[in-house]
């Protein structure tokens, strides 16, 4: 079956499970942040495995879950986990829900992580609004022939967090009392966590802040002519010259930590948008 095809299936199937309920945001929660779904006045529930189409998360603090409901006002949908390509899922399975957001009316996509920090200004437990982005998976969600329905050939990738929401963001946790960061997040394959030599390697090319998930969804979220969002919790300070292990419990704690403040921080920008 084509890839609009999927798309199409599953958005009838979706719409069919939620009634008339339209969403205008899409919101994709990563590891250890996905009790921002405790805060959505909840519509509809849809279990991963029960969606036509869609794969299952695999990976511990991954509910697997797609809540429909309102928060601050606006019409949401949330991804309590998402997919990885580290679990052995292709670029289409990892971002056909961005698609999938897209075809229910999604026009805003707000995308959240917990990655590791590079810039020796970023400690764990900080916030960082995503200013760009450097792929280093060697693969694009975009490969392939391209369906016009979908999106351009050769979309444009100058601004892929949109500049407006941004500055949204940014003024939002000023006026919260935060200390908001912005930066640039790469993305590598994972599961396996960077060598120190990696790390050094990220730092020269202007990473700040180095994770294994977002970009692909962020690419198919500008094919679609969606606005995007990204912010990213620090969950670990990845300093090349003095590297500590770290582990995935270790990484849930400091995200789950600094989740009220990531919850609240949505929130309070969803009211502006």
């Amino acid at each position: 079956m084509y890839l609009w095809d999927r798309i199409e299936e599953t958005a009838l199937w979706i719409e069919k499970s939620i009634g008339d309920f339209k969403p205008q945001v899409g919101i994709i929660l990563g590891t250890g942040l996905g009790k921002l779904a405790d805060e959505i006045k909840q519509t509809a529930i849809l279990e991963y495995e029960n969606i036509p189409n869609f794969p299952v998360s695999t990976v511990e603090s991954h509910a697997g879950k797609l809540i429909f409901g309102e928060l601050a006002g606006k019409k949401v949908v949330a991804m309590q986990g998402r997919f990885h390509l580290y679990e052995g899922y292709n670029m289409d399975q990892v971002t056909f829900p961005v698609r999938v957001f897209k075809r229910l009316g999604v026009e805003t996509l707000i995308v959240s992580n917990a990655c590791g920090g590079i810039n020796e200004n970023l400690k764990a437990g900080d916030i960082m609004v995503i200013s760009d982005h450097i792929n280093l998976l060697g693969l694009s969600p975009l490969m392939g022939k391209n369906d016009e329905r979908l999106g351009a050939r050769f979309p444009d990738m100058s601004e892929p967090y949109s500049k407006r929401l941004i500055e949204i963001a940014l003024k939002t946790g000023l006026e919260m009392g935060l200390n908001i960061k912005r930066g640039v997040y790469a993305v590598t394959m994972g599961p396996n966590l960077e060598t120190a030599a990696e790390y050094r390697f990220l730092e020269i090319i202007g990473a700040d802040v180095i994770g294994m998930s977002t970009v692909p969804e962020v690419i198919v979220a500008v094919h679609a002519r969606l606005k995007v969002l990204g912010l990213s919790v620090i969950t670990d300070e990845c300093r090349p010259d003095n590297l500590k292990p770290v582990s995935l419990e270790k990484i849930i704690a400091v995200s789950e930590s600094a989740e009220p403040k990531l919850v609240n921080l949505i929130r309070k920008v969803l009211e502006k948008i």
